[in-house]
């Protein structure tokens, strides 16, 4: 089949190596114009932007696909296009280009994590399995027919960053296949169940804020999912304090929440339920550091509390 790709970031990557490597014909790559990155903001293509020019595939970038790549779509006359994390909605007009349409990448089990963020949030949330999802796209939000699934176990420490990666590669596989599916009529659209259905947003920087009166496991959940960013943070003596890592201990007399109950060649946190042991942390104008190595020679004890500022 004659395919046209659009994605972006660092996820999309194994996909479109992917289909580059497939029996099928990449026609070309659909990505976000160039962002400035860095102090002195310097124009810098997308991860899948980077990835298509190494393989020498062309490259098209809009700022609203809507608005100005119709034509150029129509003109490349694909059979299908494939979405993985593009980060523009596609209109009606786009969607009824290509013969077989556009189908995505998700990473989620859809129907629940619908939107962006996906794995984040099924971190925070403590979900003990994720997955991908190849759907075919329509016009709602990650509500199409469902044409290939592949469950993942999330593992007890894992953080976002690392399932994000997981994901990436068996998302790759099932795209393939489910191409392979199409093309010899094997795929079967599945209706998703919408009364599973659940929503999540883009994260920001105030969502990795503690909030100490949680339940310990909940504190740990959140800084695995906001791991690589943008990191679980606190305030101690005033200064931002960000936490990578963190592991539920118990032995511990938690009478109030965010108070240090243990700052001995280990640091522990009492929250609304149990104890928070960090193991990875970084103060404002630091750099990160064992929580051992943070201890030495800092002014911090037993009884501290820890808060928003």
């Amino acid at each position: 089949m004659r395919i046209v790709f659009l994605g972006t970031p660092d996820f999309a990557v194994p996909s479109l190596k992917a289909v580059a490597k497939s029996k099928h014909e990449l026609l070309a790559v659909i990505t976000q114009p160039d962002k400035p990155v860095g102090r002195k903001a310097i124009l810098t293509p997308s991860p899948v932007k980077a990835c298509a020019q190494s393989l020498g595939v062309k490259v098209l970038q809009y700022s609203k696909i809507r608005l100005e790549g119709v034509e150029d779509l129509k003109a490349l006359a694909p059979d299908i296009m494939v979405t993985c994390a593009f980060g523009q909605i596609l209109s009606k007009e786009i969607l009824e280009i290509a013969p077989r349409g556009v189908i995505n990448v998700h990473a989620s089990l859809l129907p629940k994590y619908r939107g962006a963020a996906p794995i984040q949030h099924a971190i925070i949330n403590g979900e003990a399995v994720s997955g991908v999802t190849i759907m075919q796209t329509e016009e709602g939000i990650d509500t199409g027919d469902i044409l290939a699934v592949k469950e993942v176990p999330i593992g007890e420490n894992e953080t976002a960053g690392e399932l994000f990666d997981r994901l990436s590669t068996e998302g790759a596989e099932l795209l393939c296949k489910t191409l392979d599916d199409i093309e010899s009529g094997r795929a079967v659209p599945v209706k998703q169940d919408e009364s599973k259905a659940t929503y999540v947003k883009t994260i920001s920087k105030t969502d990795a804020l503690i909030d100490w009166s949680k339940r310990a496991n909940e504190i740990k959940n959140l800084v695995r999912g906001m791991n690589p960013w943008p990191i679980a943070y606190t305030f101690l003596h005033g200064k931002m304090l960000k936490i990578y890592s963190a592991e539920v201990v118990g032995g511990f007399d938690c009478q109030s929440f965010g108070k240090v109950v243990k700052a001995d060649r280990s640091l522990v946190i009492s929250c609304g339920k149990g104890a928070l042991k960090v193991c990875e942390l970084q103060l404002e104008g630091g750099k990160a550091m064992p929580a051992e190595d943070f201890l030495r020679g800092r002014n911090i004890s037993e009884g501290d509390v820890l808060g928003n500022g």
